[in-house]
């Protein structure tokens, strides 16, 4: 993958602008199906790093440059090699990757093609949104060779689809594809074979067309008040409001909405 427009962080990750307010972060390691090395996982956690610390950018896709894959999840080859203290040295690096996609601040977009498995569908697990085309196939087969969903996907995927549904998956270790995943919400938009990128830009570039400022409040208080009992929960959602209601960009909503034109917001 090479654009002169693309900002390359090591090796195997790139990050692309589409507009002034849309990011693509491009998982490129076709190799290897983007299975997720110390290299690559120390390449994610600065992408996101910079993502975060941007405030033009409105939503963020995240992708794959490899036909056939999204992600294939931790690189067994590079484990293969590994002592237990080479495992455990590299934990931190692996957790910080998931957790950089996890906690961006802004809507993020899954384009899932192929197969996304293991960390990989934990990292599509990540994000806010997954858009799959028919090709996909997810799963979290962790218990398969000895371990379990470590990217986040024993939190992730029953907030997703209830704990049942997710222990059956789980514990069973299947692969899922296209069709079924979307029956049981492991996918939330199917398209098809082909159009998970442009499908997921599409999306990514109509919500950025909506308050920077009101974007990345919603996405706080629906993330941090899952699970909340709900008076608690509308608290929070509470104080999301007040850090809005006096922005910059509410008063340019409500400007733009009796001048009948479209809002330039400030992002404040």
């Amino acid at each position: 993958m090479a654009d002169q427009d693309e900002q390359r962080y090591g090796e195997h990750v790139a990050v692309k602008r589409h507009g002034d307010h849309v990011a693509e972060l491009a998982m490129d390691r076709p190799k290897a199906m983007n299975a997720v090395s110390t290299a690559m996982a120390q390449a994610l956690t600065a992408a996101c790093e910079a993502l975060a610390a941007d405030r033009s950018v409105r939503t963020t896709v995240l992708t794959s440059t490899h036909d056939r894959a999204f992600c294939v999840g931790a690189d067994l080859k590079e484990r293969n090699s590994f002592t237990d203290a080479d495992l455990m040295r590299q934990r931190p690096y692996t957790r910080a990757a998931y957790t950089g996609v996890l906690e961006l601040p802004m809507p993020t977009i899954a384009a899932v093609h192929g197969f996304a498995l293991g960390g990989g569908f934990e990292l599509a697990l990540s994000c806010d949104l997954i858009v799959a085309d028919a090709t996909a196939v997810v799963g979290l087969p962790e218990v398969s060779v000895g371990v379990i969903p470590g990217g986040g996907g024993t939190q992730l995927l029953p907030r997703r689809v209830g704990a049942a549904r997710a222990a059956e998956l789980v514990f069973t270790a299947r692969r899922v594809e296209a069709a079924e995943a979307a029956e049981l919400g492991l996918v939330d938009q199917l398209v098809g074979a082909g159009e998970d990128r442009t499908q997921a830009l599409e999306l990514a570039a109509r919500i950025a067309r909506n308050s920077p400022v009101g974007l990345r409040a919603a996405k706080r208080a629906m993330r941090l008040g899952h699970g909340l009992d709900l008076r608690t929960g509308l608290d929070l959602e509470d104080g999301a409001w007040r850090s809005v209601a006096f922005s910059g960009d509410r008063a340019e909503g409500v400007a733009a909405f009796n001048e009948k034109r479209t809002p330039d917001w400030p992002g404040e």
